[in-house]
């Protein structure tokens, strides 16, 4: 009878664990993973054979910043993924008395990494997961879990600047490792992004005596600093939400690549990211690899899928097509700026790269720094406020999003007085804006693209308030544009139709210059002839034919 019940039991349990998996959609796939790497005898799969399906080797990445390369980080990074694949059997996978994994084992230990769960709940797991890969590493983390019953305990402790730096490095090693595991193109050289915008928001968020510190120019490698766990939770749930997902995507990939071995046809490469891309991408455009994954970190769906679409082989000849404008490349001003966005119906990111000077400081130095703004639509050359959503972005030198607040709707304004116009008594100012109202706007590029003003907060109810860069103030803040540019972030189906339209433009563009030259060849019948005739004597008589 005992043996029954708990046979009855099982059957119960599994069927509800399926059922739980079959909702993410990874039943069938993990059913095939079992058939392939389970003993027959024992019908479980041996833990070694799991580990090694989550290893890595990625023993020498390149650095995308300069002067990250040091031996000590490098060094860290390489012991972590190391240690990775044992780390996540271990504390997702319960192993029999045999050394296996059973079936409702493994259903278990893969809802616990990518089950269906508030976004607290997977960021717990994740730093867990993080946790336990230290301490195998032996670089033992200052970090507190509260033991409960779920995963949504309190996290204590606190964290240090290169703890958040291997922290987002292996994040990013997983996203990269599910997209060039099974790719066809081959999987390249890890590229580690630059993350220093991304440690420093979390820095200005979470430590109070942040304004000691200088935002501009700042080693982080030696920022001695302790970030409190608490406030880098709120942090990582607020600014970087879709952190968690590099995880998912990493088991889900690593766990199909298991069960389809016949599509891992790829062999491995030496090529580095500079050589997946042309050179001068990383080198000279704004949306460096870094800043592009900080973006997609807030995104979901198509946008962050092409936003990273220079930096992780995808096989895509058609990525370096995103970037719709480039001030440097194609001419500064609103009228080169509209000839190559005109017609594209999408999401687009705006970035703008400009120089000011701090007033309050004694030697006045001259201050780089980059915002972004994502409208959810294409451009409209209206004299008003218009858009449904939008995101606001702090990029470099400190990372920060500014979403919709919902209080108002003036997400985007385009204005450019067409040609030939009447005379207007008080015409509408000519440029982009975002937020704010007329006059007073968020942020407002002119028609030269020339200047840009930064306006405070509190004259903006439509995007959630915070400062663009460090030490913003109060006042309006005048720089001069360095660089713009124009990514389209919709997909192959905006810029087809783009493509189409532009030649349409083209076509009827085209056909107005062409001449009729045969009603020009009798000069009797000519309008030439005519108004000459006119202006040698305008007072003779002329009989209208009839």
């Amino acid at each position: 009878m005992g043996a029954s019940s708990s046979t009855a039991q099982n059957a119960s349990e599994q069927r509800e664990l399926e059922s739980l998996v079959a909702s993410t959609g990874a039943l069938p796939m993990l059913q095939h993973t079992f058939s392939k790497i389970s003993d027959p005898q024992s019908n479980t799969i041996p833990s070694q054979s799991l580990q090694e399906c989550f290893n890595m080797d990625y023993k020498t990445p390149d650095f995308e910043a300069h002067g990250s390369n040091n031996n000590s980080m490098s060094d860290s990074f390489c012991l972590l993924v190391d240690n990775l694949g044992e780390s996540i059997v271990q504390l997702f996978f319960v192993v029999d008395k045999g050394g296996g994994v059973s079936w409702i084992e493994l259903l278990r230990g893969y809802l616990n990494c990518c089950g269906r769960v508030p976004a607290s709940v997977a960021l717990n797991v994740l730093l867990k997961l993080f946790c336990t890969t230290c301490a195998k590493a032996g670089l033992p983390l200052k970090l507190e879990f509260e033991p409960m019953n779920d995963d949504d305990g309190k996290i204590g402790g606190f964290v240090l600047a290169t703890d958040v730096v291997m922290l987002l490095w292996i994040c990013w090693t997983m996203l990269w490792d599910s997209k060039t595991c099974t790719s066809l193109e081959g999987r390249g050289n890890l590229c580690l992004p630059d993350v220093s915008h991304l440690v420093l928001s979390a820095v200005v968020y979470c430590v109070e005596d942040s304004g000691g510190f200088d935002l501009w120019d700042c080693d982080i490698s030696a920022l001695d600093v302790q970030i409190p766990a608490g406030k880098f939770v709120t942090w990582a749930l607020t600014t970087v939400p879709c952190l968690t997902d590099c995880f998912t995507q990493f088991v889900n990939a690593r766990l199909q690549n298991s069960a389809y071995p016949e599509q891992r046809n790829w062999e491995p490469s030496t090529s580095s990211v500079g050589e997946i891309l042309p050179k001068e991408t990383g080198d000279s455009h704004l949306l460096t690899c870094g800043r592009a994954w900080a973006i997609s970190l807030t995104l979901r769906g198509t946008p962050s899928t092409e936003i990273l679409k220079l930096y992780l082989p995808s096989g895509d000849s058609e990525a370096c097509d995103n970037l719709l404008y480039r001030s440097s490349l194609h001419g500064r001003g609103l009228n080169r700026f509209w000839s190559n966005i005109e017609g594209y119906n999408g999401p687009m990111l705006l970035l703008f790269c400009a120089t000011s000077r701090d007033a309050h400081e004694v030697d006045t130095i001259d201050r780089k720094w980059i915002i972004g703004a994502l409208t959810q639509q294409g451009f409209e050359n209206k004299d008003l406020f218009y858009g449904s959503s939008g995101n606001l972005y702090a990029i470099s030198p400190v990372f920060n999003i500014f979403p919709a607040s919902g209080k108002e709707k003036n997400f985007v304004y385009s204005h450019l007085h067409p040609t030939g116009r009447m005379y207007e008594a008080h015409p509408k100012p000519e440029g982009i804006a975002f937020g704010g109202t007329m006059g007073n706007e968020r942020i407002f590029i002119d028609e030269d693209f020339a200047k840009i003003t930064v306006r405070h907060h509190a004259a903006d109810k439509t995007y959630k308030h915070g400062s663009l860069f460090p030490s913003q103030g109060f006042l309006a803040v005048e720089a001069l544009i360095l660089e713009v540019e124009v990514w389209g972030l919709g997909g192959k189906t905006p810029k087809s139709v783009q493509t189409s339209y532009k030649k349409r433009e083209e076509l009827f563009i085209d056909q107005r210059r062409k001449i009729d030259l045969k009603t020009f060849t009798n000069w009797e019948d000519s309008p030439e002839k005519m108004m000459m005739d006119m202006m040698s004597n305008p007072n003779a008589a002329r009989r209208e034919e009839r």
